[in-house]
């Protein structure tokens, strides 16, 4: 029986199963870095094909990965507060760094390094988390989860038919809903 064993197995032991999902989030970050002269550059920034289990896997992997982050950037704003624009070694920076301010600060960007160390384990690819936290996380500030999506796709895979799906991030290729107009119609005394 599998009570509350959740997930699926996808074939694999439970070490390989970590392994394969760090690798799948990894590769789905490193598609948002410039990569333009890399010569295995992604053809589409955010996105990633994989089979349908492998993606329903990956998704809760990127979306903890990508809420840890935002709430990341939103202490490294509060602790912004407390900084000081003071070179580095000059006496004014001597003095705040003597202060309570620094000891605010340093209170404050506490959980900013926890959250890149948190994301770092999960990953395992500093890398990745560089890519996570510039680019990726500041564009869901102001979202609270559903980063991702998951699109069937309609081929199979050569080989093996399995199902394969595309896993990509919400907000840069989304459909921009529009209401169909009514159509208008002449009337048979205009047509004349």
């Amino acid at each position: 029986m599998r009570h509350r064993r959740k997930g699926r197995v996808l074939g694999r032991s439970p070490s390989h199963q970590r392994a394969l999902l760090r690798n799948l989030a990894s590769a789905l970050f490193l598609t948002e870095r410039d990569a333009e002269h890399d010569e295995n550059a992604p053809k589409v920034k955010g996105r990633i094909i994989t089979t349908l289990p492998k993606a329903k896997e990956l998704r809760p992997v990127v979306e903890k990965c990508i809420t840890i982050a935002v709430r990341g950037l939103r202490a490294e704003e509060e602790a912004l507060q407390f900084g000081s624009d003071a070179q580095r070694d000059s006496e004014e920076w001597k003095r705040w760094r003597q202060g309570p301010q620094w000891q605010k600060w340093a209170a404050a960007r506490a959980p900013a390094v926890t959250a890149r160390r948190r994301v770092l384990t999960m990953l395992g690819d500093k890398q990745a988390v560089r890519v996570l936290f510039e680019q990726v996380a500041p564009r869901f500030l102001d979202r609270n989860g559903g980063y991702t999506r998951i699109l069937k796709l309609a081929t199979p895979r050569l080989g093996d038919a399995g199902a394969r799906a595309m896993i990509e991030f919400v907000g840069v290729r989304d459909r921009a809903t529009q209401r169909a107009q009514a159509p208008k119609f002449e009337s048979a005394a205009e047509g004349q």
